[in-house]
């Protein structure tokens, strides 16, 4: 022990650690004493450049302003950066956009969407009075600043301050062309940041002019059209080369707000903003008030488009899906114009629109109901009609494809269906009695209960109790296993939304869209196949070579319930048209099948109907969710869904409900005296042999077509209609596509 501990090793520690301590306290010394000596040698320099009086205040001014530019510099880069990103792409200027032109399902031009460059009319031959009133409204000062009108802004801001809102615009030409070309419209600060980094970019990489140009040919000018010389073809049938100063004042004021301003909707809203334009003119000096003293006097007057109302909400959709379906098709595709053949039926749509129109006329007052939206689709999925709001001018909003709605009582068959699943049958008794989970009690319609019956008769009265313990029985005694099952059944119909899961589930509480439970309901009289609504049926290019046909490429049908469920489904669903709480909406001749839906405080209304040929629904209520006067699924949304529909099976080979006869009954009478006006009759179309058979040859055509592809000329983008439009000569290749699916002119085929 003493060879490994020695007894001197505590006076050796002790050293060790004086000298350690010694070490440490000379190098804090020696640092000390180097930092001081060099201070004092840097001072000594530094000296050299004192300076007093005005020059210390310059070099202190040059030295802030030099902290304050650097930093400035990088916040700006950081700013910029985002803004530059978006212009990556070198061949932004050559760069097409989508442009769409839709036909209806008879091969008719119904509208287009997107932008369709069109540089046929040089700067130079757009009259000097569109220039002016264009100038003098959107930014007097173009020619003089950098794309960014400091003066304008700082005037904009002032005025908009004492007028306690936005009464007045800052934004340079040049930033709403660097908006139009890169940015979208939500109104946010980030946005308004990237505008302005991309106007000065623009300025540096563009003439005025060629900024000008650009402006005038890509801007939206309501109406589908895009540039102010398809605006002039739109609004006044003449090219942008011959409009007058009064016709050139209404299109420079459809620049501001082109919906709110359109002559084709708003006539005098129209004419008013001309007049201002005029105002601007005078104030900016580019005219005299003598000068357009003429075109106050004698005011543009567009051409009459009342009777032309365009399947808008139908066509915005389609475009949503032509622009989805775009980046499916081949990579070495750069095709950017296309023609696009729906499955829109302009008759039915405007009788859908007028039906809509007519309800909330009628009866909107009286129900404190102030919108609508409807959708018609074929049982394959093809959509007919949409209505997704009341007025597209005044909203271009569509209710039928985002507006999320709880769906009431109409999300019942989905609970129902799950129970046929899992082992009830349609004359399975059960109860109406007071349930609750938790601290949720559900009621009934009426407040009252009615004891046993079958689930048939729970279903046409549409007993809320019963849809409660049924998502208890589904899940064998536990509540939330139930409701999965459902949720899980209603997305394998189709049903697209989440559905969180919540004890009120079962009775419609969770928010659905109008399109996804329509293609749902189809489900039914599909016998278990769920289809994929939608609107494009076949793509072409400009020059006519079909690229994409709904029934080769598009999804394909799968089943979500079994053929016995869905047979039973609908027999169920037959009785709550014919004796349950949507007797409004029988048919005469047809049998029709549906349920009804009412939620919390009438707040909104929904029937839900098909036949063996359509499948349809119709919601009423309000946009800010306000209560209405007790409306219910079974008065006004059954009373507008038997008026489109009794139009829709007019002319047409009438197929029947699987399992269902069409019932014999009286003529329906409809309470209260309430009565949808009726719609004209319809005019006589191809049955659906005749259509298979043009089908069939339009396809062989298009082989033939294709094969011959070398050979054939290429068709100009300018007669891009050519390939599908109506023509009298029955033998050409076009004339066999135009007819598919559209009326004979005598007789029925």
């Amino acid at each position: 022990m003493r060879d490994l501990f020695p007894e001197d090793w505590k006076p050796k520690l002790k050293r060790a650690m004086l000298a350690i301590d010694a070490w440490v306290d000379f190098s804090v010394f020696r640092s000390a004493s180097g930092s001081r000596e060099g201070y004092e040698r840097f001072s000594t320099f530094m000296d050299r450049f004192h300076t007093a009086g005005w020059r210390r205040w310059a070099v202190e001014l040059t030295s802030e302003g030099a902290t304050l530019g650097c930093a400035g510099g990088v916040l700006l880069l950081a700013l910029a950066t985002p803004a530059f990103q978006l212009t990556a792409d070198g061949d932004w200027l050559k760069k097409s956009e989508l442009a769409v032109t839709f036909l209806d399902r008879y091969g008719n031009e119904v509208g287009s969407r997107g932008i369709r460059h069109n540089d046929s009319i040089p700067l130079d031959q757009f009259p000097d009075n569109l220039i002016k009133a264009v100038l003098a409204t959107e930014d007097r000062r173009f020619y003089e600043h950098f794309g960014i009108d400091i003066g304008g802004t700082l005037r904009a801001v002032v005025t908009n301050a004492r007028a306690g809102g936005v009464v007045q615009g800052g934004s340079s030409l040049s930033q709403q062309l660097a908006k139009n070309l890169f940015l979208s419209n939500e109104r946010t600060l980030d946005r308004k940041i990237k505008e302005a980094f991309l106007a000065m970019w623009l300025e540096a990489r563009l003439t005025k002019n060629e900024i000008l140009k650009l402006y005038l040919d890509r801007a939206y000018m309501g109406g589908g059209a895009f540039g102010v010389d398809a605006a002039a073809q739109y609004y006044f049938n003449k090219s942008a080369r011959d409009v007058n100063l009064a016709e050139g004042a209404m299109l420079a004021g459809l620049f501001k707000a082109p919906t709110k301003f359109a002559p084709h909707v708003n006539l005098p809203a129209a004419r008013a903003r001309a007049n201002v334009v005029l105002d601007n003119l005078v104030e900016a000096g580019f005219m005299t008030e003598g000068q357009v003293f003429g075109a106050r006097r004698h005011p543009a007057t567009p051409v009459d488009r009342r009777d032309e109302r365009a399947a808008n909400y139908y066509l915005d959709w389609a475009f949503d899906q032509m622009k989805q379906l775009v980046d499916t098709l081949p990579k070495s595709m750069t095709e950017r114009v296309f023609i696009v053949r729906t499955a829109l039926d302009t008759g039915l749509q405007k009788v859908a629109d007028a039906a809509v129109e007519n309800s909330l006329r009628q009866y909107g007052q009286e129900y404190h109901a102030s919108q609508a939206n409807t959708v018609i689709m074929e049982n394959d999925g093809a959509v007919r009609a949409m209505v997704g709001g009341r007025d597209y001018g005044a909203s271009q909003f569509n209710r039928a494809t985002d507006a999320m709605r709880q769906p009431g009582s109409s999300f019942k068959p989905y609970v129902y269906a799950a129970a046929l699943e899992h082992g009830f049958k349609p004359n399975s008794i059960v109860v109406d009695a007071p349930i609750c989970l938790g601290n949720w009690c559900p009621r009934n319609y009426g407040g009252n209960f009615r004891g046993s019956m079958t689930l048939s008769q729970a279903l046409t009265h549409s007993i809320n109790t019963v849809a409660v313990r049924l998502s208890v029985a589904i899940g064998d005694g536990n509540p939330r296993l139930g409701r999965n099952r459902i949720v899980k059944l209603a997305h394998d119909m189709g049903i697209v939304t989440p559905l969180p899961d919540t004890p009120s589930l079962p009775i419609g509480a969770d928010a659905v869209t109008m399109l996804e439970h329509v293609g749902a309901y189809a489900t039914f009289p599909n016998l278990g196949i769920a289809v994929k609504p939608h609107a494009i049926l076949e793509v072409r290019t400009g020059d006519g070579n079909l690229v994409w046909r709904f029934d080769r490429d598009g999804p394909k049908p799968k089943r979500a319930l079994p053929a016995s469920v869905a047979a039973d489904m609908i027999k169920m669903m037959t009785n709550v048209v014919e004796s349950g709480t949507a007797r409004r909406a029988r048919l005469d001749g047809v049998a029709a099948a549906g349920k009804t839906g009412t939620t919390n405080e009438s707040r909104d209304a929904w029937f839900m109907g098909y036949t063996g040929n359509y499948t349809g629904g119709v919601w009423f209520g309000n946009d800010d969710y306000t209560p209405t006067n007790r409306m219910t699924g079974g008065s006004l949304p059954a009373m507008t869904w038997q008026a489109i529909m009794a139009y829709a099976h007019q002319g047409i080979e009438i197929k029947q409900l699987p399992g269902v006869s069409v019932p014999a009954r009286p003529e329906v009478k409809v309470a209260s005296g309430k009565q949808i006006e009726q719609p004209p009759p319809r005019p006589t179309i191809l049955s659906k042999r005749g259509a298979e058979i043009l089908v069939r040859v339009e396809r062989m055509l298009d082989d033939a077509n294709r094969a011959m592809t070398p050979l054939r000329p290429t068709v100009s983008t300018d007669k891009k209609n050519q390939a599908l439009a109506p023509t009298d000569d029955a033998n050409k290749p076009n004339a066999v596509a135009s007819a598919l699916d559209s009326p004979p002119r005598s007789g029925r085929n």
